[in-house]
């Protein structure tokens, strides 16, 4: 709707009928710009000082810019070449300088001669062209250039044109330059006194900002750097505002929409769920749940982006262990019906296994040198040491309450974990030799132990008193008393004895701590009365009396350090303490968070969809939500609980009988939940009374894809968006600006054993050549390796380039990204000869493909040479080490992913990040940037900075054609709340925006229909 096409008739003009064609065309295809309008808003990247030169070293690899600099110093080359061979071939090479840096320029052939004669030591001019690297040297080859000063008649009105303290310089491509995007700025600028100005006046006047056509002249032709600041401050409360209006108006269309209440039954599915639940849901988790309960909870449509880890937690890595009844198992072992020990001793069954991919996990340190891995939100039973002696009842608190307050004021352990109660292990046939005979054998005293010597598990996963007889006989040969009375020790030069005696100690209520001697191994000894260390009546003397009463087995959480990233599950355990034993006998709780959202509406008579981005992971949540529900998941089938569902699964590569039977349970209502792939949205999926629409991942999913979803509801469906990626605050007003946020913040904040460097390759060889003898390091060490390349190296050669370089001009271009093929072959000719090297890339055959990762997991391959395949869904823990080259390509978010790939097992990672960039380049800042966090918020920011923001409202993501032009999300914060609140205010009493015309037109303006579009589909 055009409110006032008069006043807007000189900036719809089409610039082919200012400009001419020619330069319109350039204009419309490589910059988007089509009309005077559009032009207006192409504002400086920058402005150079008349009397002052341009930083050189600041300058972008392999980008076009744009610098004011001076003539150093200019040599005119010849040399011999194909098309010269009696060397009248011609070079020039010119120096400019801006005082504290140099830059090279290049020119080749016939195009030697105007600047061989213009740019003489001393001139003054304007230089665009690529910046690119020769013999490690930043250059320009062929560069444009304007004189910016001179004695013929053009350079003096390309002077006068520029008139002024600062000069402009324009975002430019190598078909149109900064300075002639200048002069076009200089043939419309007259038209911007037409422009209409969106900001109420009461806004302008109260926060003290020019109007918009004075902002339009001082942002193109400046006089001071306060006209500079003032047009910015004023083009940024226009963006800003003008975005918030149209998200405002979206949420306020939104708020007119009906939708169906669905308020959870007070004895239904949900309550039925919550009764499963063995744990209170931490505080965090009650806040969230009731903003999404409340929402669905109203009569229009709930619209929440739910940020941060959001699947369930209480998980332990899958190498973690589970004590049961036969001795302890992998925890990725155990299914649902096993039986498990808790720590009072008795035996119960697990009725729910739920994996949970891949997660953060943090290992507890415990006072007796002992350790244990979890993820954040584990929960621990523990009690200060006071509350242990006075008898208080622990308390149960997630290992991220835990790592945030670890410590008493004197550096002492805050928090303290429960003995296990000793029971029975293994059947009732007992070990093949005596255990105190096998003890006494074993640990003969004279520490003349192979360092493989141990106790077979067939002595250890046996009762109570073949376990303590074995110990003894151990300690009656190998264990000494403490003269001092503080209890007893074994020595032993087997490292791996020393642990079994320690787990045998653990085992039976005591306390065991291994401490390295000289050549040997010392473990502390400390038993429950019950338990005498000794059989020989000599030492048991010794140690014979009451134990202090300070003295308990209980361990002290000594620290929580980050371990990295790994697959992970959590088991439910059918006992009213809803705990379990695991490593090293520690006493742990679990539990996990379902998606009650979803049972919520189903309760309410609705049904709920669940869309994830692959077959994968919808399979995942699948089989999860099942396991997590039980009975309540078998609605209509024998044995199902009353208040019992039906939870589908609906996937592109489901079989047709399958597929049919699931399309029947939705349309029929049999269904109350679904998960499902892009297979949801098809027009055959039609559902009963579709409620609640989860989107997992939605940065994965296209603005058609959601709304189709969203289409298939009677009344407009509630919406939950689940994003784990962490967001900045400012981005979520602007990109999800149409959403009610909430946030789970269970983001690691520690120091991640994984250390990040960045190695100049170009600057420092001898780095490169060091980093390739780490690789060897790790593997002499038992480890693994990946290099990986941006190219795979089995790519055509583009015609256009004629193979081989054959001129001087092909040399001044920059080199292609390394390739797999190219590096992997060097590598095993060169600094890795000798070691296994294999190779792994995206167009090799699948069964290929699988072959060589089943190699490199298996150990057989030292070094994995390959692309981005790795990125995601690649696990090896004995994988430490990782070599990117030309780490420049990738971006923040790539190399981070990239960089979880190592330090997933037990030893520490090492990532390095391999270079040619200049020291003060952009992308070499970018790479220490990365390399110095592994915050993911800090990460956003970064990448968010490096990429800008593209697009907030449409689809094209790149940041090459953006809404934002001199607004920055991460930088105007206080600016974007602040246009929030006058946005929602505005819009709340005029909808329309019928008294605000100029507001409608560049509303109108913004909201193409492509973007109009994305706001209908929000």
């Amino acid at each position: 709707m055009d409110l006032v096409p008069a006043l807007e008739e000189p900036l719809n003009q089409p610039l082919k009928s200012v400009l001419g064609p020619a330069t319109a065309k350039v204009m419309a295809e490589h910059l988007g710009l089509h009309s005077v309008g559009d032009l207006l808003h192409h504002y400086p990247r920058r402005y150079e000082e008349r009397g002052q030169l341009t930083h050189l070293a600041d300058l972008p690899m392999d980008e076009h810019v744009t610098v004011v600099a001076q003539v150093a110093d200019a040599r005119l080359h010849s040399f011999a070449s194909a098309k010269a061979p009696r060397g009248k071939g011609q070079r020039l090479e010119v120096t400019i300088t801006d005082g504290s840096g140099r830059l090279q320029l290049v020119f080749f052939g016939n195009g030697v001669h105007k600047p061989h004669k213009e740019l003489l030591p001393g001139t003054r001019a304007m230089f665009a062209g690529k910046v690119s690297v020769f013999n490690r040297r930043l250059q320009l080859a062929h560069p444009a250039y304007e004189l910016l000063r001179g004695a013929d008649d053009e350079a003096a009105e390309t002077a006068e044109s520029w008139a002024g303290a600062l000069i402009p310089i324009y975002p430019a491509t190598a078909k149109l330059e900064s300075w002639k995007i200048g002069k076009a700025m200089q043939t419309v600028l007259p038209g911007a006194r037409d422009a209409v100005d969106p900001l109420p006046e009461s806004l302008r006047a109260g926060r003290g900002l020019v109007s918009l056509p004075e902002a339009l002249h001082k942002i193109h032709r400046p006089h001071t750097k306060a006209d500079i600041a003032d047009a910015r401050a004023r083009l940024k409360w226009d963006e800003a505002f003008v975005l918030q209006v149209a998200l405002a108006r979206r949420r306020h269309a939104d708020a007119q929409l009906p939708a169906v209440p669905r308020r959870p039954a007070p004895d239904g599915l949900l309550a039925a769920f919550d009764d499963r639940l063995p744990f209170t849901l931490t505080e965090g988790q009650r806040k969230v749940s009731k903003e999404i309960f409340d929402g669905l909870a109203t009569e229009h449509p709930m619209h929440r982006l739910l940020q941060g880890e959001v699947g369930s937690g209480k998980a332990q890595p899958l190498d973690a262990l589970v004590l049961t009844p036969a001795g302890f198992r992998r925890m990725g072992d155990v299914r649902t019906g096993d039986e498990v020990v808790v720590p009072d001793g008795e035996i119960a069954l697990i009725d729910g296994v739920f994996p949970q991919g891949e997660r953060d996990v943090w290992r507890l340190l415990l006072s007796d040198g002992s350790s244990v891995e979890c993820d954040d939100e584990h929960l621990w039973i523990v009690a200060t040491s006071c509350a242990w002696q006075r008898g208080q009842a622990p308390e149960v608190m997630t290992t991220r309450e835990i790592r945030q307050d670890t410590f008493e004021a004197d550096g002492s352990p805050k928090w303290y974990l429960p003995a296990a109660t000793p029971v029975d292990l293994g059947d009732d046939s007992g070990p093949p030799l005596d255990p105190y005979l096998f003890g006494l054998r074993t640990g003969d005293g004279s520490l003349r132990h192979n360092l493989d010597t141990c106790v077979p598990d067939v002595f250890k996963n046996t009762s109570i008193k073949n376990r303590l007889a074995v110990l003894q006989g151990l300690m009656d040969t190998g264990g000494t008393v403490h003269t001092d009375g503080s209890g007893a020790s074994f020595r032993s030069a087997s490292p791996r004895l020393a642990e079994d005696v320690a787990w045998l100690v653990r085992s039976l209520g005591g306390r065991a701590r291994i401490l390295p001697e000289r050549a040997a191994f010392d473990v502390s000894v400390s038993l429950p009365d019950l338990y005498a260390p000794f059989r020989l009546t000599r030492k048991a003397a010794q140690v014979s009396g009451p134990r202090p009463e300070d003295h308990t087995f209980r361990r002290g959480i000594r620290a929580v350090e980050y371990v990295g990233r790994k697959p992970v599950q959590c088991i439910r355990v059918a006992h009213p303490s809803r705990a379990y034993v695991t490593d090293n006998f520690t006493v742990t709780h679990n539990t996990m968070v379902a998606l009650r959202a979803m049972l919520a509406v189903v309760d309410a008579g609705g049904q709920a969809a669940m869309l994830a981005p692959t077959e994968v992971l919808a399979q995942q949540h699948h089989r999860s939500i099942v396991e997590m529900m039980g009975e309540l998941a078998e609605g209509g089938m024998l044995g199902g609980a009353e208040q019992a569902t039906k939870v589908v699964l609906l996937t592109g590569s489901m079989g047709a009988a399958a597929r049919r039977q699931a399309l029947l349970d939705l349309v029929t209502g049999e269904a109350g939940i679904v998960i499902g792939t892009h297979a949801l949205i098809e027009d055959k999926v039609q559902f009963h009374d579709l409620g609640l629409v989860v989107v997992d991942e939605q940065h994965r999913f296209g603005v058609e894809q959601r709304d189709a979803l969203r289409g298939k509801g009677k009344q407009p469906p509630h919406l939950l968006v689940m994003t784990a990626t962490p967001i900045p605050r400012t981005v979520a007003m602007t990109v999800f600006g149409d959403l009610e946020t909430s946030v789970l913040d269970q983001l690691p904040a520690g120091r991640s054993p994984i250390a990040s460097h960045v190695v100049p390759a170009a600057d420092k060889p001898h780095f490169l050549a060091r980093a390739w003898e780490r690789v060897r390091e790790e593997v002499a060490g038992g480890h693994q390796a990946y290099v990986v390349c941006p190219r795979i190296g089995d790519e055509e050669d583009d015609p256009k380039k004629g193979g081989a370089r054959k001129s001087p001009e092909d040399e001044a271009e920059k080199r292609p990204p390394l390739a797999v093929l190219d590096v992997a072959a060097q590598l095993s000719a060169g600094p890795l000869r000798g070691l296994k090297v294999e190779v792994l890339h995206g167009r090799m055959q699948p069964d290929d493909k699988d072959a060589v990762m089943r190699r490199f997991t298996a150990g057989e391959t030292d070094v994995l040479v390959a692309t981005t395949v790795i990125e995601v869904g690649v696990n090896v823990p004995n994988a430490t080490a990782m070599v990117i080259m030309d780490a420049d390509r990738f971006g923040v978010s790539q190399l981070h992913q990239l960089r979880g790939r190592v330090g997933r097992g037990s030893a520490p990672g090492l990532c390095l990040l391999v270079t040619e960039m200049p020291e003060a380049s952009a992308a070499r800042q970018r790479l220490n940037a990365v390399a110095a966090t592994l915050d993911g918020f800090e990460l956003s920011r970064i990448d968010l900075e490096q990429r800008r923001e593209g697009d907030v409202l449409g689809q094209a993501q790149s940041g090459a054609r953006s809404s934002l032009r001199v607004l920055a999300v991460i930088e105007d914060e206080e600016i974007i709340a602040e246009a929030r609140e006058e946005a929602a205010a505005v819009v709340a009493a005029d909808p329309e925006l019928e008294r605000l015309p100029g507001l409608r037109t560049a509303l109108d303006a913004l909201l193409d229909e492509e973007r109009e579009q994305y706001l209908e589909k929000g």
